[in-house]
């Protein structure tokens, strides 16, 4: 039996990483049995050299019937044999998993133990691992604001940590640890917990961004060949002691093509000339070091079309990574209204070595998701990495996985892909022991004091109630608003806080005072709606706001039902993982829906005196920025305990920054129709103001705030319903 005094050990010299899971087991085996003075199995790492590479055995060692010489008889051991150290590393966490019951996003979705006096271990118990499907495994931790800013105690690498151990927990080997800066920063710690690491696409071998290097100087390879191939020598040196997939290219200063930063290669031909001529490079730089080295190259965005009409050429023996469009499908990606969508995966019967970069998290500003989960479904996600399968991309798997928390339940549904490719996988089956793991009542807790029967009873039936979590996930994609003609195109959270952003911006900067109807449209929207004018544009965006309003009212209710059912610490799990999710969606689709409302009064409303509504504008404003703001409190409301201030740095979705752009539109408004002496309105809606009617006075009481004017108008059109 496994108990609170049971320990993990090992005679040969072990790793780092080792060492780092054994603690984590350790930690897992106090957090989950009751201290007591009970004796428990030895936990014993014994290296094989049959085993394959990183795959390991587990089995119960009969216990020796002498006594050792202090008395002491021998209980037996629980022996995990593997011949290197992920091998050692993952037959660690399963039994954490599997005998302690604790998962692999134990510490994200804040699973709640109820320890027990220990944990049983059968005299045959044995269990032997398969290796993974895919040779190399893990994820991009990109777009990480939330990590950036937030920390666990004070500890800023602990959050980092945790995402790692969350990785290796899901049979992950393989991490680009963090973006830009953060890469270089949490590469030490990813490797010394035993994952190889790998590099963003914008920087090739690791290596600093030339314009971070030398601010002062135009990022030219022709100009400066010198100093970017000095960078490529600096990273290959300053990793020599780690695990690298070598990530070979040529993009420009972050996440756009060279040619952005020297418009001297303004043709495909001269383009793909320089790329594969430095990729060449790259790899025989890298080979003089190491011949053995594994080295990649994404076929991203532009890269894939310059590939596909055979302006890049690449060594034979790197891995290709094909990328899908950050919605799912293996398509190239939107830039701009540039949606050419070519196929993304290797040809059939392909040779060579094929991976993909696979987005459960994307931000593009225009409808993305990565403050919450993916849009589209698990049964298409599904689908699209089975004919990553049938084209033979299963040797390199890199998967966007944000700020982790969010997406636990796309991230975990991939890591079963990657485990194997298991054709009776299903996403229904897969959904119900989600929630099951999750979201149940532990057993442990039932009570074996016959006299409290009835707690047991309540506890049983409280833990049957994971499945309408299940269902609610179930019904998660079917509420994603369809935004174009493809199965993928769903919108996430951006759809409507930047195009909320962007429409208000057009409106402001755009505006035709002299024929409001003529406003031009906002530049950045035409990926969407390709109109001349503003108008039509909120026209269209509008048809889809309100059947977002609508559905997403309807889901929330269907989400506060669950929540209600809920009890203890499920309840507040589900609140703190999926309910908040909904509400940020809801509250997002309404902000967009009265930001429609106001930008069209503006545009189309007129009131007697022939000009626009600019009345209605400022209240229509006032109810998008009282929906943005609402949103944002309901989601900082689910920060507690260790995630305390996690989304305190929302800046890319940025719901907040929707509550001050509208709030910003209201004062503009009122410029326009209150302006300049702003006493009109305050008249027409405050008591004791003067009136609208009889103006022999200037006014009577003091200007009020676009605040407290707006609660005035608020305070009277809502009589006027009631009514």
């Amino acid at each position: 039996m496994i108990t609170y005094n049971s320990d993990v050990v090992c005679t040969e010299k072990l790793s780092l990483s080792v060492r780092h899971a054994m603690d984590s087991l350790r930690r897992d085996i106090r957090r989950t049995c009751i201290v007591s003075a009970r004796e428990g199995i030895t936990i014993q790492l014994e290296p094989a050299e049959k085993i394959q590479t990183e795959c390991f055995a587990i089995y119960k060692k009969s216990a020796d019937s002498k006594m050792d010489n202090a008395g002491a008889k021998d209980i037996g051991s629980l022996v995990i044999n593997a011949s290197d150290d992920l091998g050692f590393i993952y037959g660690i966490y399963y039994v954490s998993k599997e005998i302690l019951g604790v998962n692999e996003f134990w510490f994200w979705n804040e699973q709640k133990f109820i320890p027990k006096d220990g944990y049983i271990i059968p005299d045959d118990y044995h269990f032997e691992s398969k290796p993974f499907a895919v040779r190399y495994r893990g994820w991009f931790i990109n777009d990480e604001v939330l990590l950036d800013t937030w920390n666990i105690n004070g500890d800023k690498d602990k959050p980092w940590e945790m995402a790692f151990e969350a990785l290796l927990r899901c049979g992950g080997n393989m991490t680009i640890p963090g973006t830009d800066e953060n890469a270089h920063i949490y590469c030490e710690l990813a490797s010394e917990m035993g994952l190889w690491i790998t590099h963003h696409h914008a920087e090739p071998l690791g290596a600093q961004m030339f314009a971070r290097a030398y601010p002062e100087l135009e990022a030219s390879y022709d100009k400066y060949p010198e100093l970017f191939e000095k960078l490529w020598v600096d990273a290959i040196e300053k990793q020599s002691r780690y695990k690298v997939i070598w990530n070979l290219g040529f993009r420009g200063q972050g996440d756009r093509p060279f040619w952005a930063d020297d418009p001297a290669y303004d043709t495909d031909e001269k383009r793909g000339e320089l790329m594969s001529s430095l990729i060449r490079k790259q790899y025989d730089l890298i080979k003089s070091y190491d011949q053995d080295a594994t080295c990649c190259s994404n076929l991203y965005g532009e890269t894939m079309e310059l590939y596909k009409k055979g302006f890049l050429k690449l060594p034979e023996d790197v891995i290709y990574i094909w990328a899908d469009n950050g919605f799912g499908k293996m398509v190239s990606r939107r830039q701009g209204m540039h949606n050419p969508r070519v196929p993304a995966l290797p040809e059939k019967g392909s040779t060579g070595q094929h991976g993909i970069y696979y987005h459960a998290s994307f931000y593009d500003l225009q409808a993305a998701a990565q403050m919450t989960m993916m849009p589209n479904s698990p049964e298409f996600i599904i689908n699209e990495l089975r004919k990553v399968y049938d084209r033979g991309a299963d040797d390199f798997w890199i998967i966007n996985s944000s700020n982790i928390k969010p997406h636990v339940y796309y991230l975990e549904l991939i890591a079963n892909m990657w485990k194997s490719d298991d054709k009776s996988f299903d996403a229904d089956s897969y959904t119900n022991e989600y929630s099951r793991k999750y979201y149940k009542i532990s057993s442990r807790s039932y009570s074996s004091d016959p006299g409290d029967m009835d707690i047991a009873t309540n506890i049983k039936n409280q833990s049957k109630k994971y499945k309408l979590v299940a269902d609610i996930l179930k019904e998660w994609p079917e509420y994603s608003i369809s935004y174009g003609p493809n199965e993928d195109d769903h919108a996430g959270e951006q759809f409507t806080n930047n195009g909320s952003r962007v429409l208000a911006a057009a409106l402001i900067t755009e505006f035709d005072h002299n024929n409001p109807e003529a406003t031009k449209s906002a530049k950045e929207w035409r990926w969407f709606s390709d109109s001349e004018l503003l108008i039509d544009q909120i026209r269209d965006y509008k048809v889809l706001i309100e059947k977002g309003v609508k559905g997403y009212e309807e889901y929330l209710g269907k989400c506060r039902n669950v929540y209600n059912e809920l009890s203890g610490d499920v309840k507040d799990i589900f609140e703190d993982t999926i309910l908040w999710q909904i509400e940020y969606l809801y509250n997002s689709y309404h902000g967009a829906y009265h930001t429609c409302n106001a930008i069209e009064a503006c545009l189309t409303n007129k009131t007697d005196s022939d000009k626009p509504d600019y009345i209605k504008a400022f209240y229509e404003g006032g109810l998008a920025a009282r929906a943005f703001k609402t949103g944002y409190e309901e989601m900082r409301i689910t920060e507690k305990r260790v995630f305390k201030g996690f989304f305190e740095n929302d800046c890319e979705a940025d719901i907040r920054q929707s509550f001050y752009v509208m709030k910003g539109f209201m004062s503009y408004v009122r410029f326009l129709g209150d302006g300049p002496h702003f006493y009109l309105w305050q008249r027409m809606f405050q008591k004791g103001a003067g009136g609208d009617k009889v103006l022999l006075i200037l006014r009577t009481r003091k200007h009020v705030t676009d605040e407290e004017l707006w609660q005035m108008m608020d305070n009277k059109y809502r009589r006027i319903e009631d009514i």
